[in-house]
């Protein structure tokens, strides 16, 4: 089975996360956003890895690298979900969402509920009102 050069590891999703957060990020700016983070170097080594996947673009300002999403975090985060249902949802979109209400039901609003309650009449071919 192929790799994808695309799928990140734990701490490159951190540092993605930071990125995105801050809009563009040198190492040390990622550092300062990570709990619990790896050495100064590893961070250096990981943005390399991002970069080369096509995550992350670079400019130069100074000695420093000043780093930016090529993707817009919109677009990640769809590419990362679509992976989550494949890997531990076996492709199935209703038993992540059900999941992922199952996980956060006391933690809804009356506008999220009916959001999705209009998200699945549509679904259904139902009209919304």
């Amino acid at each position: 089975m192929a790799t994808d050069r695309s799928a990140l590891s734990r701490r490159e999703r951190q540092i993605m996360d930071a990125i995105y957060l801050l809009g563009e990020a040198t190492a040390q700016d990622v550092l300062e956003q990570i709990a619990d983070p790896p050495g100064y170097s590893a961070v250096r080594a990981l943005l390399r890895i991002l970069e080369t996947k096509g995550h992350v673009r670079h400019r130069q300002d100074g000695p420093r690298y000043v780093y930016h999403p090529t993707v817009p975090r919109e677009r990640a985060r769809d590419s990362a979900l679509r992976q989550l249902v494949r890997t531990f949802f076996d492709g199935s979109a209703g038993a992540a969402a059900a999941a992922l209400l199952d996980l956060s039901r006391d933690d809804l609003t009356d506008d999220e509920l009916a959001r999705l309650e209009a998200l699945v009449e549509r679904a259904q071919g139902g009209t919304l009102t």
